[in-house]
């Protein structure tokens, strides 16, 4: 009989190994990105230079793909949100794509499985806008929409374990 030895779950294949001052370091970086390397490297214990060079290891690894600033879409006006569920007609997959991409109320779209093809999230000034922006859309595809109402688990970081 064959037994594998006990040992705690691996990454996925391709997954950059983390340890828990990188963890901490992802963690407080998803909650200001702005925090300085000194900030990080007192928050972690470490000497600024080796937070930097554990800091570079992660962006090389692709772990960190970028630093960002997150803005609330109120504050610009943005008074609705809306999820948009979009079947493209049949040979129409790639140009509704390329409708989405040049429509810059939707902030995001993913492509999925299932009857649609698409799901994206957009932000409107009015709901009047909202039949303007999907006026755009329904040339070439079926579209279903949602308004949200509001956001009980806002985007946050996957789990780090």
């Amino acid at each position: 009989m064959n037994r594998r030895p006990n040992r705690s779950p691996a990454a996925p294949a391709g997954a950059a190994p983390l340890d828990e001052i990188d963890r901490k370091l992802l963690s407080a970086l998803a909650e200001d990105a702005r925090a300085s390397v000194a900030e990080l490297a007192k928050l972690v214990g470490l000497s600024s230079p080796s937070t930097s060079e554990r800091l570079r290891r992660l962006e090389a690894q692709g772990v960190i793909g970028g630093y960002t600033v997150q803005i609330d879409p109120r504050a610009l006006g943005y008074t609705l949100q809306a999820i948009v569920r979009v079947k493209p007609l049949p040979g129409q997959l790639h140009l509704v794509e390329d409708v989405l991409r040049r429509i810059p109320e939707f902030v995001e779209c993913d492509k999925v499985t299932g009857d649609d093809c698409f799901i994206a999230r957009l932000y409107l000034h009015s709901i009047e806008q909202l039949d303007e922006i999907l006026a755009k859309v329904t040339e070439r595809a079926e579209t279903s929409t949602a308004i949200v109402k509001s956001t009980p688990v806002p985007r946050r970081l996957p789990p780090l374990a």
